[in-house]
Order: C-alpha cells, then sequence, then structure tokens
C-alpha cells in the first residue's frame, strides 16, 4: 500500500516538473530591426544651362493687303484660284474695259484738235510780229495773237492729262497683285457692278513669309534685360543700335522650340494698364505649305544668359513642405539629410537648381517614401542624364520597336517573346512609385509600411 502511494506522489511530481524544464529550456524572442530600406540615388547632372525668358506670341502676317475695284464696271471675269498663291503684277480680275477705251479715243481727238489750234495760233502771231516790225497793226493785235498761241499750248498740256488719265483707267479695268502671296476667296462674283459710288473689295492678299510674331514682355523681365544690357556696353553697334535679339519659337503642338528667328521692333514705353511692352520678332515661313498662319498662339522664347557648371536633377525627387522645395540627400554614411533647395528652369525633363546643391551630393531620385531624415538606407546609384527627357523618350522608342519586332516574331513562331524593361521600368524597380504628399510635405499613413520588410507567408 505505502510502495503504491509512494508511485502515486512521483507521477504527480512528475507532471508538474517536466513542463517547468521544457519551459527553461525554450529559447526566448528578441526582437530583430530590419534592413535599411533601398532607395536609388544620383549625382547632380552638371552642365551648362541658358537661361531663357519664355511668353506666349501671336503670329500677325507680314503684310496683308484688300483689293478693291479702281474704276467703276462691270465685273467681266477672273483669273485666279481662290486660296492659291500669286506673284505681284498677276492679272486677278477684268473689269470691262470698252467704256474707257472709248474715253482714251475721244481725249486723244482732244489733244489733236488741240495741238493744230497751236499750230493756227503759232502762224497769226508770227504774221502779227512781221507787221508790226511795218507799222501795218497796232501793239494790241499783236498782245491778243500772242495771247491765243500762249492758251493753245496750254490746252495741250490740258488734252494730254486727260488722255493720261483715261490711259490710266482703261489700265485700273485689269485689277492686278499689288504683293505677293496667297490671294483669298472672290469676295464678288463675275457679272456684278462694282466701284460705283466706292471702291469695292474685290479679294485679299495676305504675305506668309516672312511671319510677325509679337509677344508681351512684362515689366520684371524687361528690367532684367535692361540691367544686363548696361553691363554689356561691347554689344552697342557704332550706330548705337543693339544687334537683334535670337528667339525661338515653337506651334502648341511641337515638342520645344524648333523654329528661330529675330527681334526687330520694340515699343517705345511699356503700357501702363498692364506692365508689359509689345515685342516683335521676324521667322522665315517658306513654302506652299508654310509652318505658321496669321493668327495662331505660339510658344517664344529668348535666351537670357548662360552660367557654366549648374546641377540639375529629377523632378521626381523635388518635395515641397512649409518650409519650401527641398530634396533628401544621402550622405557618405548612407543617412538622409535634407536639403532646401532654389530651382530654376526645366531643361529636358530635368530641373535646373540653382542653390542648395553640390555637383557630390547623391539625390534620392525613388524609393522617397522609404527615406526618412536621420535614418539609414541602402543606396543604389544610378546616373541622372538616364533620367532626361530625352533618354527616357529614345529608350522607350527603341524598347517599342523591339516589342513590335518581337510581337511579331512570337506571333508567327507561336512562342512567347521576352522584352528586356526599359530604362524607367528598371528605376521603378529599383524603388517604388512615390505616394502622394500631404500638405505638409509628408507621405500619408497608407504608404508608410515599411517595404523593406519580408512579405507574409502563406499557412
Amino acid at each position: 500500500m505505502l510502495r503504491k502511494r509512494h508511485r502515486a506522489a512521483l507521477s504527480v511530481l512528475g507532471a508538474i516538473i517536466t513542463p517547468l524544464v521544457l519551459l527553461g529550456c525554450e529559447e526566448q524572442n528578441t526582437y530583430v530591426a530590419p534592413p535599411p530600406p533601398k532607395v536609388t540615388v544620383a549625382k547632380p547632372l552638371v552642365q551648362d544651362v541658358t537661361e531663357y525668358l519664355e511668353f506666349t506670341g501671336t503670329t500677325v502676317a507680314y503684310a496683308r493687303v484688300e483689293v478693291p475695284a479702281r474704276v467703276p464696271g462691270v465685273l467681266q471675269s477672273m483669273h485666279f484660284e481662290p486660296g492659291t498663291p500669286v506673284n505681284e503684277g498677276d492679272l486677278l480680275f477684268t473689269i470691262d474695259p470698252v467704256e474707257y477705251e472709248a474715253q482714251v479715243q475721244a481725249a486723244e481727238a482732244e489733244l489733236a484738235r488741240a495741238e493744230a489750234r497751236r499750230t493756227e495760233t503759232a502762224k497769226t502771231l508770227e504774221r502779227a510780229e512781221t507787221l508790226i516790225k511795218r507799222g501795218n497793226i497796232s501793239q494790241a493785235k499783236v498782245d491778243e495773237a500772242r495771247a491765243d498761241f500762249l492758251a493753245a499750248k496750254a490746252e495741250i498740256l490740258v488734252r494730254e492729262a486727260n488722255l493720261t488719265r483715261a490711259r490710266i483707267n482703261v489700265g485700273y479695268t485689269q485689277v492686278r497683285a499689288p504683293i505677293t502671296g496667297r490671294v483669298g476667296r472672290n469676295l464678288v462674283d463675275v457679272g456684278n457692278l462694282v466701284g460705283e459710288g466706292e471702291a469695292t473689295i474685290l479679294t485679299d492678299i495676305t504675305t506668309y513669309d516672312p511671319m510677325y510674331i509679337y509677344f508681351e514682355v512684362n515689366e520684371r523681365d524687361l528690367l532684367r534685360y535692361m540691367t544686363r544690357n548696361r553691363t554689356e556696353e561691347s554689344d552697342v553697334g557704332e550706330a548705337g543700335k543693339r544687334p537683334p535679339t535670337p528667339i525661338e519659337v515653337g506651334l502648341a503642338n511641337e515638342d520645344g522650340y524648333p523654329h528661330r528667328g529675330l527681334t526687330d521692333f520694340a515699343e517705345s514705353q511699356v503700357d501702363p494698364d498692364t506692365g508689359t511692352i509689345r515685342v516683335r520678332g521676324v521667322v522665315e515661313n517658306p513654302g506652299r505649305n508654310p509652318v505658321f498662319f496669321p493668327g495662331i498662339f505660339v510658344r517664344v522664347r529668348l535666351p537670357f544668359e548662360t552660367r557654366p557648371d549648374v546641377p540639375l536633377v529629377s523632378e521626381r525627387a523635388i518635395s515641397f513642405d512649409q518650409s519650401g522645395q527641398y530634396v533628401l540627400v544621402a550622405n557618405s554614411e548612407n543617412v538622409i539629410e535634407k536639403r532646401s533647395v532654389t530651382l530654376g528652369t526645366l531643361v529636358d525633363g530635368l530641373r535646373v537648381v540653382t542653390r542648395g546643391l553640390e555637383p557630390s551630393d547623391q539625390i534620392v531620385v525613388n524609393g522617397l517614401q522609404r527615406a526618412r531624415e536621420g535614418a539609414a538606407v541602402q543606396a543604389e546609384e544610378i546616373d541622372m542624364a538616364s533620367l532626361k527627357a530625352s533618354a527616357i523618350d529614345a529608350g522607350a522608342a527603341s524598347e517599342d520597336g523591339k516589342k513590335a519586332k518581337g510581337d511579331g516574331a512570337g506571333l508567327e513562331s507561336g512562342n512567347p517573346v521576352s522584352v528586356a524593361p526599359t530604362a524607367e521600368e528598371t528605376i521603378e524597380a529599383a524603388g517604388e512609385l512615390e505616394p502622394a504628399q500631404q500638405a505638409d510635405g509628408e507621405p500619408s499613413e497608407a504608404t508608410t509600411l515599411d517595404a523593406a520588410a519580408p512579405p507574409p507567408t502563406k499557412d
């Protein structure tokens, strides 16, 4: 009996001790910090940058002339195709010339009669001057004969002027192009009476080559330009006139500013109502189908100043908060620092930084949502030039060609075709797209998860 009780006590004691021993042997949990997040960095692209003043302009035809009927009459014929180019002197319309040709004949007859009258009075004056030497007539008769002769000479001048006017009117019955350009539509149909009481506009001609570009320069840019010119007195010519300023022009459907021209005129004063001054440029516009058309809006820029060794960064690296614009920089220890910057113009998809960066700075261009000021990161460096708009476009075009070629091959062979990722996709793979920024410049809560943490496993 005692032995049975002893066995039962040992069993109970073993049941209690065994879990305690196993619990003491189990390894305790400790917190392991995740690895630093990965970000993509790039040094600023350093190059010479030309600063431009950009404006919006309007095209105006170099010349536009309305073609009137200069004599009254019935419009007899039309000799052009509306909307086609014409040269100066080309025949456009014909007004019935019969009446004006008759006026020429009448003027010629009047002139012939006046010449006959002059011949008669000349002989009468000659006889009178002979007779007065003999004393056969009075001086009054001689004076009368001389007056008749002078009146006959004056009558010839009048008749010659009438004949000239009649011939001019005959010429006006042929309406010719006063300038070279593109003719508009006919505003009057053949058979109508034109020029009766007032000049009737028959059509118009517009000269497209060259083309004027008018744009407004605000007072701030004008003062900057004047200040620069005062420091460049060597640009003034011998006549005291500065050489024309080159301009670059682009249409709304064009990339960049592919057209070149020169300024040739500026108003003499600033408009006090708008605070701007009007400037005019001239660009070439040749061909039967010219690039520019009067009355359209264009983009205009003037080169202002060229500065050497200016850093440029991708716009994706620029953030904003209440203190202004800034970028995140990975220092030599791969710790994130915040740098306030002053931005300039956009050059080929990269933003000029006029203040706040050094050429050796490692700018975070991707993975900004994982970078925190003062936190360590794993930095992967790329070339900032690969983020230029031209580089990205060229890469996309190249890959599109490869995809098109590969798709065709795959369809023919029946096998799938793998295509290498583009430069943009490679950059995106190094870090996620940037999250939406809140008003204070911090990412929203939905994007604060640590992207470096391993994904959850399925049970």
